[in-house]
């Protein structure tokens, strides 16, 4: 059974002032996201500026989020690490905190081969019973999941259940899915490339985009789900321009500078995440005044 189906929301984590977490502001956007029809919410993600939480902050920031969204929609907490052990440590705390799935990034940095990368994944398999979810983003972390790989862990490992795949490489990606099957969901990494991974039977998106238009995003994969491929073509190539803003700097610089536009008051970034060039704001509000959303 498939984690989630939709549009699972990748949620910015809100800052004070001072860059403390702010838990109050998080649970007033994951009323607003529930609200407006997200599908699953993935906490500490690279939107959610996880590598630069301290441990203490990104298991805190796990449980709040788990507790306030009390099964309203599934959880799914982000805990790959570039160390095996700590990333089992991460899933346990996760699973004691009764999250829905695990996000698992590739180890960055490492760039671990093939061969470790099945261990990796087979390490956290056999050290949680939570289903997981593989993070293949390789302009981030320097490692990429190759569709054998990914087919084996499916079939191989008790719980490995699914990829976000964040590569942009459909070939890989419809690869990927030839050779895993049933055994391998599959939710693009990438707004947009929401609707071609569906055609090649993906199951959803683990979107950026959400973060400002849950409803639109949504929509896009549900269009899709009840059979109307023009909808939901339409709504993807109408947020193109959006979704270009919100990568024209890294990720989550963009989407975070969005949602304080909005009056959303999510606050700063943590450093080395810095504010945008001035030139990329004014292109980034054009974007969301096109879309109805500024």
């Amino acid at each position: 059974m498939a984690i989630f189906k939709g549009a699972g929301v990748a949620i910015v984590t809100p800052m004070n002032d001072d860059e403390t977490v702010n838990y109050d502001k998080l649970n007033e956007l994951l009323d607003e996201q529930i609200a407006g029809g997200t599908d699953a919410i993935v906490i500490c993600g690279t939107t959610g500026e996880s590598a630069c939480l301290t441990v203490e902050e990104h298991l805190a920031t796990i449980k709040e989020c788990v507790e306030y969204v009390g099964h309203r929609v599934p959880v799914i907490a982000g805990t790959g690490s570039n160390c095996t052990r700590d990333a089992i440590a991460m899933s346990k705390k996760a699973e004691e905190y009764g999250v829905d799935g695990l996000l698992c990034v590739t180890p960055y940095y490492n760039k671990a081969t093939q061969k470790g990368l099945i261990g990796y994944y087979t390490a956290i398999s056999e050290a949680v019973h939570t289903p997981i979810i593989m993070y293949n983003v390789p302009s981030r972390t320097g490692c990429n999941i190759q569709p054998e790989t990914a087919a084996y862990l499916a079939k191989n490992t008790k719980n490995v259940r699914a990829l976000k795949a964040a590569s942009g490489n459909l070939s890989q990606i419809a690869k990927t899915k030839s050779l895993a099957g049933d055994d391998l969901d599959i939710y693009s990494g990438n707004d947009d490339q929401i609707v071609p991974i569906l055609s090649l039977g993906g199951l959803g998106v683990i979107s950026v985009l959400s973060n400002v238009a849950p409803a639109k995003a949504h929509a896009i994969c549900q269009s899709w789900f009840d059979g109307d491929v023009k909808k939901a073509a339409k709504l993807q190539l109408e947020a193109v321009d959006l979704i270009d803003s919100l990568f024209c700097e890294v990720n989550p610089i963009p989407v975070k500078t969005a949602l304080n536009l909005m009056g959303k008051k999510v606050g700063p970034l943590r450093s080395p995440m810095c504010e945008m060039e001035e030139k990329n704001v004014e292109r980034l509000k054009k974007s969301m005044q096109a879309y109805g959303i500024l």
